[in-house]
């Protein structure tokens, strides 16, 4: 089981602050995303480009997630 926190456009996005979520052993942040986008599919568009943080480091989608994790996920920022 991890902790889900989730930021701005994907806060709307699944009507959540933050959540559990249960991930298998081993599973990655590209594997996240993907059951994210299943459970949550309006945010299919955003995940691609989603930063996504394990307890407070920042990490590609290849990283393992570690039982117990707190994950936050960031949508894609704009600016200047």
């Amino acid at each position: 089981m991890i902790k889900l926190l989730f930021f701005a456009t994907l806060r709307e996005g699944t009507g959540k602050k933050s959540m559990e979520f249960d991930l298998p052993a081993g599973a990655t942040v590209g594997e996240l995303k993907a059951r994210l986008v299943e459970t949550f599919p309006a945010l299919e568009a955003v995940m691609p480009s989603t930063l996504v943080s394990i307890n407070r480091e920042f990490a590609e989608d290849d990283a393992v997630i570690p039982e117990g994790a707190e994950v936050a996920l960031f949508p894609p920022v704009a600016g200047g």
